[in-house]
């Protein structure tokens, strides 16, 4: 019984310290994703730059909060003014 409540407490405090990923399939063909292959919410451009280098495309910021695009091979990642909100992995 000790052991099982030991191992239980152990697992209880290192389980927040896992990676996730948040999934969420958009008109079948991309997904938002949230893991270290792709800029994480809330990087600032600079940030991606650095670690990801220059994308193939930039897309315009439109609407208001301006929302912009850049394109990579097999990603997009979506900004709000200078800060990541969403990468999408294309299938």
């Amino acid at each position: 019984m000790k052991k099982i409540s030991v191992t239980l407490l152990i697992m209880t405090l290192f389980s927040p310290l896992t990676t996730t990923a948040d999934v969420l399939n958009i008109d079948g063909n991309r997904t938002v994703v949230q893991n270290a292959n792709t800029p994480t919410r809330g990087m600032s451009k600079d940030q991606v730059l650095s670690r990801f280098g220059e994308p193939n495309t930039r897309r315009a910021a439109v609407g208001d909060p301006p929302i912009s695009r850049w394109d990579y091979n097999g990603f997009s990642v979506y900004f709000e003014y200078e800060l990541v909100l969403h990468s999408l992995i294309r299938r």
